[in-house]
């Protein structure tokens, strides 16, 4: 017997644990850089089963995702502020509304952006529809959006346990929408404006951002605090990627809209909000038994629906 009261088990367990913190404090930290942040992502889409479509067999919702970065100094950020109104929030702002009284500057966050790209069966099946979104494309848009939550949360656990502070702005108390500016309805951080910092597509007459696997996806982003070498931007105009600004032709998604909130001048927010949120709401319940909404029929059958277009398809 130990005099000290303690038996063997007890001696071994606390020897076993401070050899444990010296290996951990001899083991490198581990180097967070766009290569791991990528690969975070990419094996949480890849393997994760909340990757589902929600069906009683499983089947994705999600393909391989793109990944791009943005610096916290990018200077779209006070554009998006000075065009869409001083309610909207730079990187900092809503990284020191997650961490009050932080000594952090733009100098030290980079901005994650990431697109999860539908399926071609998604696609082709919502193609096919021309009033109302397809099975798939409405459980993209419920359970995608799910795995899309799940994903910014993993993100930023993995980043915790590297000691790595993020944020993810849609999962913020900060995050809200707005009916202010000429914009409305809008939110006061947009998941798609981050994307086209981060080099991930540019948008087209329907306000969707085509990318190179199209414009029918999920996005989301994470803002860390960690420098990162901000992806390179393959394009100078925000238009870049849309036939109808390029070269005056397509404007296929014009017909793809049940409610003509498309035209050659753009994209009446307010009469798709009205078609999408509301009607299409009820429809969801109705049909699918999923309380939730979704239109999407101008990300489908269209050009721009899984690349980027050449001029050839106008």
């Amino acid at each position: 017997m130990w005099r000290s009261g303690r038996t063997l088990s007890d001696a071994s367990s606390r020897d076993l644990a401070n050899a444990g913190a010296a290996e951990n404090m001899r083991r490198p930290k581990k180097t967070v850089d766009a290569e791991w942040i990528h690969a975070c992502v990419e094996d949480f889409v890849s393997r994760s089963p909340e990757n589902t479509l929600g069906f009683a067999h499983q089947e994705k919702v999600f393909d391989r995702p793109l990944v791009g970065f943005a610096a916290g100094t990018d200077s779209l950020w006070q554009l998006y502020r000075d065009h869409i109104g001083a309610f909207y929030l730079t990187p900092a702002d809503i990284f020191l509304a997650a961490f009050p009284g932080s000594a952090v500057s733009p100098e030290d966050l980079a901005v994650v952006s990431w697109i999860l790209p539908s399926t071609a069966v998604t696609r082709q099946e919502q193609a096919a529809q021309t009033r109302t979104p397809s099975g798939r494309w409405a459980r993209t848009r419920h359970y995608g959006e799910l795995f899309n939550n799940a994903l910014r949360r993993h993100l930023v656990a993995e980043l915790a346990n590297a000691e790595v502070p993020s944020v993810a702005p849609l999962l913020s108390p900060a995050w809200h929408r707005s009916d202010e500016g000429n914009y409305a309805p809008c939110s006061n951080w947009s998941e798609r404006h981050a994307a086209y910092a981060a080099g991930l597509g540019t948008f087209g007459l329907c306000d969707g951002l085509i990318t190179t696997v199209g414009k029918a996806y999920r996005t989301g982003s994470v803002i860390v605090r960690v420098k990162i070498a901000p992806s390179e931007r393959p394009y100078r105009d925000h238009h870049a990627y849309c036939l109808h600004f390029t070269h005056g032709t397509c404007g296929k998604c014009i017909a793809r809209c049940p409610v003509k909130a498309l035209s050659r001048q753009g994209h009446d927010k307010k009469r798709c909000r009205e078609y999408t949120e509301r009607s299409m709401n009820e429809y969801m319940k109705k049909t699918f038994g999923i309380d939730n909404y979704a239109c999407g029929l101008c990300q489908c059958g269209v050009p721009c629906a899984g690349h980027v277009p050449g001029p050839e398809e106008g």
